[in-house]
């Protein structure tokens, strides 16, 4: 298999932003050579809620489908879903001031992106 560049970004849960605490909740991996943009995520709603409690985990949990929307291109991306994957990525990378907010982009190469995924999401959210 060829080498292929990625980038990626993890999605942080931050309950309270003027405490700069969160919680890692989903990563999002976009290779433009293989035509990829997914999201792996999960919500520990035990840690969440010891870290907030008055948390809303159901609205973090639609904000992160509305995510996974936007990388599959379905519905529940709106019209962001619609936009180029490169686009997509741009829009879902792009600082936010909301509940969930993306990291800094990381870069790397891997030949398999979605196994690259896997092993981020295991890494950095489980």
């Amino acid at each position: 298999m060829t080498d292929l560049a990625y980038q990626y970004v993890v999605l942080r849960c931050v309950p309270r932003v003027e405490r700069e605490e969160f919680v890692n909740v989903g990563v999002l991996v976009y290779c433009q050579a293989a035509d990829f943009l997914q999201v792996a995520w999960n919500v520990d709603r035990e840690r969440l809620t010891a870290l907030h409690p008055g948390l809303d985990l159901d609205q973090v949990c639609r904000a992160l489908d509305f995510i996974e929307g936007i990388c599959a291109g379905d519905s529940r991306g709106g019209a962001a879903a619609d936009k180029p994957l490169g686009t997509r990525f741009g829009f879902l990378k792009a600082p936010k001031s909301t509940v969930v907010q993306p990291g800094p982009v990381h870069g790397g190469i891997t030949n398999d992106p979605a196994r690259q995924l896997e092993r981020l999401a295991h890494q950095l959210v489980s």
